[in-house]
């Protein structure tokens, strides 16, 4: 069973990065069809392209929907097979390593200091552990095989 293709034929010429946007997706889509996957997922995605599909291309909500059923698909194949587009854990590592790291670390340097000026000094090392532990669990990924060739982007 192979997943629907999306229909882009709609798409304003003044929209580049929608474009841009819709061609990754859609190059994400083939990837997904060169897996073998089982056809709940199959049903799971064409669902999700369905809907994408029936939505008019011109209206300003198509973008939020287009990045709505990115995340879905791409959660619903990180939950179930553990398969993740590129520098996926990176961009989830980098705002847990903030919060979780990088601000406890802050607040006991400015405590201990006794400026609380400083707590912002910690989020610099959070982010350079969270890039750390993202970046390893991205490149594990990809020495199993877990890892497409595409970057999504859920911003543009």
């Amino acid at each position: 069973m192979r997943t629907i293709e999306i229909n882009k034929s709609e798409i304003p010429q003044t929209a580049p990065k929608l474009s841009a946007a819709l061609g990754a997706f859609e190059q994400f889509i083939n990837e997904l069809n060169d897996k073998n996957l089982p056809d709940k997922t199959i049903e799971f995605i064409n669902q999700n392209i369905e809907r994408l599909n029936s939505f008019p291309s011109s209206d300003k909500k198509f973008k939020a929907l287009l990045i709505k059923t990115q995340s879905q698909i791409t959660k619903f194949l990180e939950k179930e097979h553990k398969y993740v587009p590129k520098n996926y854990y990176r961009n989830l590592w980098i705002p847990l390593g903030m919060t979780g790291f990088g601000l406890p670390i802050g607040v006991a340097f400015a405590l201990s200091v006794g400026n609380m000026g400083l707590l912002g000094i910690g989020l610099p090392i959070g982010l350079l552990l969270g890039a750390l532990v993202g970046t390893r669990l991205d490149k594990k990924a990809l020495v199993e095989g877990r890892q497409f060739g595409v970057e999504l982007k859920n911003t543009f």
